[in-house]
């Protein structure tokens, strides 16, 4: 049997839910650079504010790196998997793009940086 508090406190909680949602999607800042690395050393570094399209072409492998709207996109991929190709844009300095088969790595940097903890 359903009480009339029960409901009351099931709304609360969809709403506190939903709020906290909220505040944590629009607190994200947007990145100023993607950090292109192959092979494990950097490769280039590109503004997030100019659209291109980088290809990366190392030991055999190709990747196609997307820059448009602030956003970074990998469209190309040689790899069997695709994951790299499948996990769409990213634009905040906490994500990056990893492609493991071709040792190939995207990463936003800028933006409001924050520390996790600092250490004395």
């Amino acid at each position: 049997m359903i009480r009339k508090a029960d409901v009351i406190l099931a709304i609360f909680l969809v709403i506190a839910g939903l709020a906290v949602s909220y505040a944590f999607s629009t607190g994200q800042e947007t990145g100023q650079m993607a950090v292109i690395s192959a092979g494990g050393k950097e490769y280039a570094s590109y503004s997030l504010l100019e659209d291109r399209v980088v290809t990366i072409d190392q030991d055999g492998h190709t990747n196609k790196i997307t820059i448009k709207g602030g956003h970074v996109s990998m469209t190309f991929s040689d790899c069997a998997n695709q994951n790299c190709v499948q996990q769409g844009e990213i634009s905040d300095p906490s994500q990056s793009i990893v492609c493991l088969p071709n040792k190939v790595v995207v990463e936003i940097q800028g933006g409001n940086e924050e520390f996790d903890a600092i250490a004395k």
